[in-house]
């Protein structure tokens, strides 16, 4: 799609969240990808935290995250599978004031080019939470890759045409 070069690029800051009960620091490759991809974009990483597969945990950093007028989205990697662990969706879903429906549905498309009918195990999902973007993909490399590539740099970028979520942003709590 298109880039409108007459607008002038808005960095989001932006919070990134790995949820693992296995990784520390040292070995979240999916969040070092991630990273990487947020600043080669021109974006801000506000934050950066890993915690463990437990729902409350994740709610508690959310809702955090969600008040803080210095973050502007959230994404995280991991715990979107459908394990007993994996309780990222039920998290994002106690926190979302709208869902995003469509991300989800648009990453397991772009998924599927890679690794087939196995993107089905995926519940990569997206919402609002008051006026803070959040989106949850999976916690491999290639899952933050597909997700960041194919879907998050055009729509997290504000020249993107026909629209995107920037431009939307200062409308997200208007009743």
């Amino acid at each position: 799609m298109p880039i409108d070069e007459s607008v002038a690029f808005r960095a989001v800051r932006i919070a990134v969240l790995t949820v693992s009960d296995t990784r520390g620091l040292a070995e979240d490759r999916s969040g070092d990808t991630l990273v990487a991809r947020i600043e080669a974009a021109g974006h801000e990483v506000a934050e950066r935290t890993i915690l463990r597969d437990d729902a409350d945990l994740i709610v508690t950093q959310l809702e955090r995250w969600i008040v803080d007028p210095a973050i502007d989205c959230v994404i995280t990697t991991g715990g979107t599978g459908v394990t007993g662990r994996d309780v990222t969706p039920e998290a994002l879903e106690r926190v979302a004031t709208k869902m995003i429906p469509g991300f989800g549905e648009l990453f397991r498309y772009l998924s599927f080019d890679k690794i087939g009918t196995s993107t089905i195990q995926s519940r990569a999902t997206a919402c609002v939470a008051r006026s803070t973007y959040i989106f949850a993909l999976p916690g491999s490399t290639g899952a933050v890759k597909d997700g960041w590539d194919g879907i998050l740099a055009s729509q997290l970028d504000i020249r993107h045409k026909p629209c995107n979520f920037v431009e939307l942003m200062p409308r997200l709590t208007e009743a």
